[in-house]
């Protein structure tokens, strides 16, 4: 019997117990293997919970067990850490027919997978503010960034989403797409809205171009709003100048 044998029938109630594996004096496993396949399902099913609160609220308690149970047998663990387990949840949603009918879904579970990582990433002190730089100096700077912080756009109003199913915010009638930053200033990981401007500007900002590179862009006039947020959401670690 190989290991992914053993899996298969381990997350799947309607595989019988491995004819391999037997009791004392070789007696069927039985009910034994049922308890214990059951044990993990359950475990399985409170890791996902943990991850996608959100997405439980929007389903329903009894939906989302029952949707979690497809999901672990088609995607089990490959890794012994649970804090990981459910990355695959927004591909999942994409393609799991009964909820295709609420088409936001994948992407809320998405902002759910980025914000776990987000909270589970290495620590970072963010920097307090720009400093008393020079013209020259700060056209010059490239900034680093914390490996908590990450970017996610949808055409989902999912901020919104998020911020009404955790914290009870009303959702705004003209909501439309929305674009996040998600970081890690201290202990709790925060999402910050950014326009569309101001989220193709942190995207360069996090690739290496300098301050004085984005002053030519479009959009060159949003770092006055910009800035202040990284700084707010404690995303940026370091400021680096130029000769």
């Amino acid at each position: 019997m190989t290991q992914a044998e053993f899996i298969a029938s381990a997350l799947d109630a309607d595989r019988p117990a491995p004819a391999q594996m037997t009791g004392a004096h070789g007696a069927p496993l039985g009910k034994r293997f049922d308890v214990y396949r059951n044990n993990i399902a359950v475990g399985l099913t409170d890791a996902l919970e943990v991850a996608f609160p959100v997405i439980r609220k929007l389903v329903g308690d009894d939906f989302f067990r029952a949707m979690a149970g497809v999901y672990l047998r088609a995607h089990p663990p490959t890794s012994p850490i649970m804090s990981q387990y459910g990355d695959k949840m927004p591909g999942f949603l994409r393609n799991f027919e009964p909820v295709a009918h609420l088409p936001y879904l994948p992407d809320v579970a998405r902002l759910e997978v980025l914000l776990r990582r987000s909270y589970h990433a290495t620590d970072a002190k963010p920097v307090s503010g720009l400093g008393d730089l020079g013209a020259i100096n700060l056209a010059t700077a490239t900034l680093s960034f914390a490996p908590a912080v990450a970017q996610f756009s949808s055409p989902y109003p999912v901020h919104a989403i998020w911020m009404k199913n955790m914290r009870g915010d009303p959702i705004p009638s003209d909501a439309g797409g929305q674009n996040v930053l998600i970081a890690r200033p201290l202990f709790d990981v925060q999402l910050t809205l950014l326009d569309t401007d101001e989220d193709d500007l942190t995207r360069e900002l996090r690739k290496g171009q300098t301050i004085g590179a984005l002053l030519g862009h479009p959009a060159a006039m949003k770092l006055t709003t910009l800035l202040p947020k990284l700084l707010d959401s404690g995303a940026i670690t370091a400021l680096n100048t130029g000769a």
